[in-house]
């Protein structure tokens, strides 16, 4: 797994690639302790070049989820993994985004559900 990090001035954008499985997923989960300890806005993953995803992955994310809150947001899913969130109900619980600029919009409280189009 690959992953790359930005700053988008008080966001981060986390752009994880490849499979995220419990033998890869530790990148993620401590960059997404270091964003929550050191952003003050949202911090964004980008799934969209992620090709297989386990429940450690959903694991990683719900942690996240319980110490950044609505800060924690999900953008551009790729096919796999939106339908993982899909059968497991993951898209209900985790506020998702079709783009990054919609999940790095001011102001625009996280709320689940599956991406749109124009979102």
């Amino acid at each position: 797994m690959g992953l790359a990090t930005r700053r988008n001035g008080d966001a981060v954008v986390l752009a994880p690639s490849g499979d995220l499985d419990v033998e890869s997923i530790t990148p993620l989960a401590a960059a997404l302790t270091e964003a929550g300890g050191t952003a003050t806005g949202p911090v964004v993953v980008d799934l969209s070049r992620v090709t297989f995803a386990d429940s450690t992955t959903v694991n990683v994310l719900l942690q996240a989820h319980g110490s950044l809150g609505p800060r924690l947001r999900l953008a551009r899913p790729s096919a796999f993994v939106q339908r993982l969130f899909g059968v497991i109900g993951l898209d209900q619980a985790l506020p998702v985004y079709g783009t990054i600029e919609a999940a790095l919009a001011p102001g625009r409280p996280g709320r689940p559900g599956r991406p749109g189009p124009s979102e």
